[in-house]
């Protein structure tokens, strides 16, 4: 899955928001980990439960994914249902890739995704701005 990250600033920003929310979750007797609630729940619930991550788009550049875990309905504040997604804690750094806006959520075919940043070799040493300047600039 593919989803915009609005009003996030940064990787570094998003992480500390994940990090923050499960804290916030577990004062609150709650499981401690991230989550992203959304309106609609994924069709393809299966093959999204099978290895599946929401790819982070930032700043309109694809930077980074959390793990897909779980998959349950809930219902927002509302009452109208929703669904959970439930995320790993750790968010993994990929190879920067443009990608316009759009509302809500998308598929992301397992070819489209970007690869993990690791695999690349020092890039991932590279800040995040660093790496997004240079997809910017065509340098990528």
């Amino acid at each position: 899955m593919i989803k915009l990250s609005v009003g996030t600033k940064s990787v570094e920003t998003l992480t500390a928001w994940q990090r923050e929310l499960a804290v916030r979750r577990g004062r609150e007797g709650l499981p401690a980990f991230a989550d992203h609630i959304t309106r609609m729940t994924p069709r393809r619930f299966a093959e999204v439960l099978e290895g599946g991550s929401i790819y982070w788009v930032i700043k309109g550049v694809i930077q980074c994914r959390n793990q897909i875990i779980d998959l349950a309905q809930t219902h927002t504040q509302d009452g109208r249902k929703a669904c959970r997604i439930v995320l790993a804690p750790d968010l993994i750094p990929v190879v920067p890739t443009p990608k316009r806006a759009f509302q809500g959520w998308r598929y992301l075919k397992p070819e489209d995704a970007p690869v993990d940043l690791s695999s690349i070799g020092d890039a991932q040493n590279l800040p995040a701005h660093i790496r997004t300047k240079l997809v910017k600039l065509g340098a990528w």
